[in-house]
């Protein structure tokens, strides 16, 4: 994966769109500020904050996210930006009680550290009770447990598919658990008649993750089953190990930068096997940094909105119509992020950390009655209405976070044909 730089800041960013201002561009509607407001205490999750019903202020509302700008992960940031910029042109064309919504950015740039930095920032500094975060699964596992555990502040996480989370039921998301990647990789595999493979994943707690979860579930024989680090100049030793192993499927389960790298030594190599791939091997860098016929025939289990539904096509023309693309899974997840917070911050009694707490979750519970728009939910909140009366129906699905704080899963099964990803088959889990 290149690192593709283009909508990108500083560490300190501040995004803000406000009602009547409509959708710009990210690299428009970023401004970078080192000052860190004014916020209130970390721990207490934003406690001077108005009220949720707004009072007399006209203040807006300013809740936080830690996103990737740069680093390994910078095109999931990049594509997150796009759908949080149009699910915040839907909240303020409405308003929460009369006020806008304001996210402030900050960039973990792919790393623990600069995620738990930016979160600091966001917590401790802008005081923010609700903190959108992170990509990385590790990332957004560090944050929780150095930022966020022990306060009130909603973290809910954007891309995050590590098995691991579900063991902190505190930190919510809006992707699905890995597992179920896992668990589809091996049946595919299995499926297309292969019983050995060669595995090698990143070295992180998303990478380790996944696959064990699909050791698990393999009824074959793993031959080789190798971590490597992330940004390494090569990865020849690895390709030649894994043809060495015998196995004529090889899975991975890393990023983008490090794939197209092995990609290309393969390629050079003169290697042949049946490539399989988790979710963050696929992107248009993959296929830009790569020769045409290298990866021919690869099969990828990624995390889907349900495409068919009418909201998700909604979404997907008003994306189209802004950006001039199809909007990925990571857009649609970072979209219903925003207007799960903007509900949750409506239907509270307060605009708190605690408050927070306790509407987050039943805006986009079974309870209430089904809406598939920020509008139409709004509108049952400000008739009157409780959070258990609203069922948010995100565009990546139906919501409904469970004890562990992860949502209804859906996956796509990808497949390359002429040097483009087409979908060939759709599985909910």
């Amino acid at each position: 994966m290149s690192r593709d730089t283009t909508d990108t800041t500083d560490r300190r960013t501040l995004l803000k769109l406000t009602g009547g201002a409509g959708l710009v561009g990210l690299s428009g509607c970023l401004s970078t500020t080192d000052d860190g407001g004014e916020g209130g205490e970390g721990g207490e999750g934003g406690e001077g904050g108005e009220g949720g019903d707004g009072g007399d202020s006209t203040e807006a509302y300013e809740i936080g996210m830690v996103d990737s700008q740069t680093g390994s992960l910078s095109a999931f940031g990049e594509r997150n930006q796009r759908g949080v910029n149009l699910a915040l042109s839907r909240v303020n064309e409405i308003g929460i009680n009369g006020r806008d919504l304001d996210i402030v950015v900050e960039d973990s740039e792919s790393e623990n550290q600069g995620g738990i930095a930016a979160a600091q920032k966001l917590v401790n500094q802008d005081g923010v009770p609700f903190l959108i975060g992170a990509v990385g699964s590790g990332v957004s596992l560090a944050i929780y447990e150095s930022v966020i555990e022990g306060t009130d502040v909603v973290q809910l996480s954007q891309n995050s598919t590590g098995l691991n989370l579900t063991e902190f039921p505190g930190l919510l998301r809006m992707s699905p658990s890995g597992r179920s990647q896992s668990l589809a990789l091996s049946n595919l595999i299995t499926d297309d008649g292969y019983d050995e493979v060669a595995i090698t994943y990143v070295n992180n707690d998303y990478g380790q993750s996944l696959t064990d979860a699909f050791v698990d579930a393999y009824d074959g024989e793993v031959v080789y089953n190798t971590p490597h680090d992330q940004d390494q100049q090569s990865y020849s030793s690895v390709i030649s190990e894994m043809n060495s192993s015998g196995a004529d499927a090889w899975l991975f389960i890393t990023y983008q930068a490090e794939f197209a790298t092995m990609v290309n030594e393969v390629y050079s190599s003169g290697y042949e096997a049946q490539f399989y791939g988790a979710d963050s091997v696929s992107g248009d860098n993959v296929l830009e940094n790569t020769p045409e016929g290298s990866i021919e025939g690869m099969k990828i289990v990624v995390p889907s909105a349900p495409v068919e539904e009418e909201n998700y096509q909604s979404f997907a023309d008003a994306f189209e119509s802004e950006y001039g693309r199809q909007p990925t899974s990571w857009a649609a997840y970072a979209y219903d992020c925003v207007i799960n917070a903007a509900l949750a911050i409506q239907a509270a009694d307060e605009f708190s950390g605690a408050a927070l707490q306790d509407t987050v979750r039943r805006v986009s519970g079974p309870e209430g009655e089904e809406v598939t728009s920020f509008e139409a939910a709004s509108q049952i909140l400000a008739d009157g209405g409780g959070p258990d009366d609203v069922d948010y129906q995100g565009v990546s699905g139906p919501i409904n976070f469970d004890e562990n704080g992860d949502p209804v899963g859906f996956l796509q099964v990808l497949e390359v044909q002429d040097h483009a990803y087409e979908g060939i088959d759709f599985i909910e889990g």
